[in-house]
């Protein structure tokens, strides 16, 4: 069943919040470009969100809104997305989430580009 109460809200807050700081540490620890850095935060945090649900799937636990995890893809996380797709065959038997995915990617490598783009041109 799906947490819909006080707790799965705090959780998801709990979800958004690990991601920033996890954006913070990669900007603050290392030479990433922030979108790069932006990326991977949000897919490592995706990716957990994912295996976690699945976890609780198995365990008829609480579980992750789909919602969440939607969101979480298209926030930053895509490629954490399918690697839970694909990797962990969560949520492979919703047509949806391939399609968020998918959508999510495309803006992603779009918005990358962009900026690639915009940065080199504002260098010369």
């Amino acid at each position: 069943p799906t947490d819909g109460g006080l707790m799965g809200a705090h959780r998801n807050r709990w979800i958004v919040v690990a991601a920033l700081l996890a954006f913070a540490a990669l900007t603050g620890a290392t030479s990433l470009q922030p979108y790069i850095a932006w990326l991977t935060a949000w897919s490592v945090v995706t990716l957990a969100a994912y295996a976690i649900d699945k976890r609780q799937a198995r365990r008829h636990g609480w579980r992750i809104p789909e919602v969440a995890l939607h969101g979480l893809s298209l926030a930053g996380g895509s490629i954490g997305g399918w690697i839970g797709l694909m990797g962990l065959h969560h949520k492979t038997r919703h047509p949806l989430f391939p399609l968020v995915l998918a959508v999510a990617l495309t803006a992603q490598i779009a918005i990358g580009s962009s900026v690639v783009h915009f940065g080199s041109s504002v260098a010369r």
